[in-house]
């Protein structure tokens, strides 16, 4: 497995990313995660839309929380024209499930990567340090080829939504 030191930082600290980087141009990998219900989730479900796939450390700090809302809001725009927006993170999936009703999170879904860590290490974001994901974000086209991807090297920093709305809508 691949180790990238210095690929992120957090409040300046390098932090060491485990596995192969997927970017643009790549193949989303057909990753198996858990739903809120505990069932399984493969991503390719999500296939015929295009779908914003979203890497958090944790739905309870307040980046994550700011961002998952963000693009809660930016979804119930957008999903009417077939994008659907998948916020993945570390949290158990009981966690994920009560901030989602907490904060009246119905257009995007949360799924987990709490068991293995095996989506967190085949994106290439799984924080060494930290067993949390970096906070990255894919534009997958409806065939499930990468279109955008960015990584936020700073894990405590908001991405740029902008740049991920307007590779959605070069999608649409």
């Amino acid at each position: 497995m691949s180790e990238r030191h210095g690929a992120v930082t957090f409040k300046g600290t390098p932090l060491t990313l485990l596995g192969n980087e997927i970017g643009q141009g790549d193949q989303l990998p057909d990753l198996s995660l858990l739903a809120t219900d505990l069932s399984e989730v493969k991503l390719s479900s999500f296939r015929g839309k295009v779908l914003v796939l979203i890497a958090v450390p944790s739905l309870d700090t307040p980046v994550c929380d700011l961002e998952t809302k963000r693009f809660n809001e930016e979804a119930g725009r957008l999903g009417e024209q077939g994008v659907q927006f998948v916020t993945v993170s570390m949290d158990l999936p009981f966690a994920q499930a009560r901030w989602l009703q907490a904060n009246g999170a119905d257009n995007v879904v949360a799924l987990s990567d709490h068991r293995d860590a095996a989506a967190g290490e085949q994106l290439g974001v799984l924080i060494k340090e930290l067993r949390l994901l970096a906070r990255a974000i894919w534009v997958v086209d409806k065939q499930g080829g990468v279109s955008y991807f960015q990584l936020v090297r700073e894990v405590a920093d908001e991405p740029d939504y902008e740049a991920v709305l307007d590779a959605v809508k070069a999608l649409l």
